[in-house]
């Protein structure tokens, strides 16, 4: 199909059921995008080709394991559009086991894998059973799409954040690596879509000082702390330096986006001011990022 479509913006929106591709979707819908849900993966070229006849739009297909016999032939069409010159976005919403069983109970809809049983709201260890064996499977299923594309963890994430950080997602045009800075607390878990993570509960914590504990990182007398400590200076140049020296790697190994996520125990002092100053860092490098994953729930 060389030449069939121009280049233009393909986001594909993929990912475990229950991960939010609906809102995400949504949010897509309410950016521009002309969304189209559950296209089977055979249908995308000749869809692609009938966009181009009514004129260049931004395109947005959600897939999904309800496409099952044809997920096969997914990522290799994907490969296939790039290689033509299509700007193809896949975005991965993943989220853990026990935040999609939650999402399942609370909804009360079947797993796609177990199509016409109520997994949900059903009595008994049985259902929980089945519902486990269907969300692995489909993360088995999803596993090699999951690796070719940008994953976006949704198991702490309100419809709000995700609807933000996917807008963000889509709005960086060109080909450059895009780096994103994370901010995140242990205590809620490590996020999993990092490339990277860098656990700075080792530095001096603002928490301990009555005046700062209400603060951010992003508050200047929670940075003027923080900016007075050794330590802290050190754990940001080594972590800059370790990122300057591998950034044209993985920038060679064509790769579309690098998450590095910085955790601390709550997630509001140090590790947003390493976000936050990170950021700042690299803002010559390009396309980066920023995102505060406890600060932006509230």
């Amino acid at each position: 199909m060389s030449g069939a479509v121009p280049q233009s913006d393909v986001v594909l929106v993929t990912g475990m059921a229950g991960g939010g591709k609906s809102v995400a979707m949504h949010a897509l819908e309410d950016a521009g995008f002309f969304c189209v849900d559950n296209l089977p993966p055979e249908l995308l070229t000749p869809f692609l080709a009938v966009e181009k006849q009514r004129g260049e739009r931004r395109v947005a297909i959600a897939v999904d394991v309800r496409s099952e016999g044809s997920l096969p032939h997914l990522l290799p069409l994907i490969k296939q559009l790039r290689a033509e010159g299509v700007a193809v976005r896949s975005i991965f919403l993943d989220a853990n086991d026990e935040t999609l069983v939650r999402r399942f109970s609370e909804t009360r809809r079947p797993h796609p894998l177990r199509s016409g049983q109520r997994d949900a709201g059903s009595d008994g260890g049985d259902a929980h059973r089945a519902l486990l064996d269907a969300i692995s499977l489909e993360r088995e299923l999803l596993a090699a799409l999951r690796v070719e594309s940008t994953v976006i963890d949704t198991s702490l994430l309100r419809a709000a954040q995700l609807r933000a950080w996917v807008r963000d997602l889509v709005s960086v045009k060109g080909e450059s690596l895009t780096l994103v800075f994370e901010s995140f607390a242990f205590k809620h878990g490590v996020p999993s879509d990092a490339d990277f993570v860098f656990d700075v509960r080792v530095l001096p914590n603002p928490y301990y000082d009555r005046e700062l504990r209400p603060l951010t990182g992003r508050d200047a007398p929670v940075a003027d702390y923080l900016q007075a400590q050794p330590e802290v200076n050190l754990m940001l140049g080594q972590i800059s330096g370790f990122l300057r020296q591998w950034l044209p790697n993985f920038a060679a190994d064509q790769r579309s986006y690098l998450t590095v996520a910085i955790g601390c125990t709550g997630g509001q002092h140090r590790s947003v001011y390493l976000v936050e100053t990170l950021a700042r860092q690299f803002a010559s490098h390009g396309h980066v990022l920023k995102r505060h994953r406890e600060l932006d729930a509230k």
